[in-house]
């Protein structure tokens, strides 16, 4: 990105990060509502199936960042326009995963692995730290309070709406691809979500996606066609 282009797009930049960013508040404050009764834990076939991996369990966190940060970073670089359009379908995203996390109630598919919940912490308390970058970064406040954040995977959305936007650069597409399917692993290895959970969110971040840009040149034909 050229300095004219920062000059031009520089208000579009910030005002696509703020919405990003009040769409995950809004997600982590109906999660955490969530967080007020348990619900049932249910059987998994394929989770049965999987052997539980702890040291997968312990770096699932860090596999996203470090797989997701750069790639959106790359993308943000060579593709600002198509980026920024990504980020509002981001927040959609991310709303629709609030909203579906609130409305299912599942319990974990693995009760003996999971964070204590909220604890004697205040609601306030929690989501601020939770929206809070240091302790999402550092402390990891995703996993010590939310629980049954489940239907659907942040980590297989996130990383497959990047995947639909990057698909057709030559190289980004490719490893974005490879990204996705490692982080969709970890989940499941790590028995962090049900099989249904990383449906989900295949279904619907790749509506949101088809809906966001129908007839639009981002469909099919990104501006940018190389890493």
């Amino acid at each position: 990105m050229n300095a004219a282009t920062w000059q031009e797009l520089r208000g579009k930049i910030a005002l696509a990060l703020l919405v990003r960013y009040a769409s995950f508040a809004a997600m982590c404050a109906l999660a955490l509502f969530n967080e007020t009764s348990r619900g049932p834990t249910l059987r998994d076939p394929l989770l049965e199936a999987l052997p539980y991996l702890p040291w997968v369990d312990r770096i699932n966190w860090v596999l996203w960042l470090c797989l997701y940060l750069p790639l959106g970073l790359a993308f943000f670089w060579t593709d600002t326009r198509r980026w920024i359009h990504y980020m509002y379908t981001g927040a959609l995203v991310s709303l629709a995963r609030g909203v579906c996390i609130l409305a299912t109630q599942l319990g974990p598919p693995n009760p003996e692995h999971v964070g204590p919940g909220i604890g004697d912490k205040s609601f306030v308390q929690a989501w601020l730290e939770l929206i809070s970058p240091l302790h999402v970064f550092v402390d990891s406040s995703q996993a010590a309070y939310l629980t049954q954040d489940l239907f659907f995977s942040g980590h297989a959305a996130t990383s497959f709406l990047l995947w639909l936007y990057l698909r057709e650069h030559r190289v980004l597409g490719w490893i974005a691809l490879l990204a996705h399917i490692l982080i969709t692993s970890s989940v499941l290895f790590a028995h962090l979500h049900y099989t249904i959970d990383i449906l989900g969110a295949w279904a619907v971040t790749y509506s949101l996606f088809a809906l966001r840009t129908r007839g639009t040149s981002l469909a099919l034909h990104p501006r940018g066609t190389s890493a």
